[in-house]
């Protein structure tokens, strides 16, 4: 995804009350990453888990959040989100960079990224995938899944090679 959407992307979710981005980097969502430390809006954590922990301080206190990671990184996080987030129903607003998404990617990346779309669908964590013409809509369904006390994933695919 070019980085005008991505920069909008994190633009429309702080407009409409977003108000904690915490997560760990991926070069994927680099661009909206990057939207939200130059509005000093960004959190960034050294785990997913401490990211997830974070976030769901933040929520309990009635601060909304989005976590933002790259797809590995939400597959080690599966205990904080299973025993943490969708036990106790945290509103969250997962933001997943999806590796593995290219038949010709890294050999890291092939094996999660096949099983991604399983992933969510075996946690049954809603989700959306964003794209430059959708992007609104689904950022529109997220925040109105939040608003309804449920968790939800917003999936941006990995469309090059670093």
């Amino acid at each position: 995804m070019k980085d005008i959407y991505q920069k909008k992307i994190f633009d429309y979710l702080l407009e409409n009350r977003i108000e904690n981005f915490i997560g760990v980097p991926d070069s994927t969502i680099k661009y909206f990453i990057e939207r939200g430390l130059k509005k000093k809006k960004v959190i960034v954590a050294t785990r997913e888990e401490e990211a997830i922990g974070i976030a769901v301080g933040m929520s309990l206190s009635n601060s909304s959040s989005l976590v933002f990671m790259q797809n590995a990184g939400f597959a080690n996080s599966l205990s904080a989100i299973t025993s943490l987030v969708q036990l106790y129903q945290i509103p969250i607003i997962f933001l997943i960079g999806w590796r593995g998404f290219l038949k010709k990617d890294a050999p890291e990346h092939e094996k999660i990224g096949k099983i991604q779309p399983k992933l969510l669908k075996t946690l049954n964590l809603e989700s959306k995938i964003l794209d430059e013409k959708n992007w609104k809509n689904g950022c529109d369904w997220a925040l109105r899944k939040i608003r309804d006390q449920r968790t939800c994933a917003l999936i941006i695919k990995r469309e090059f090679l670093d």
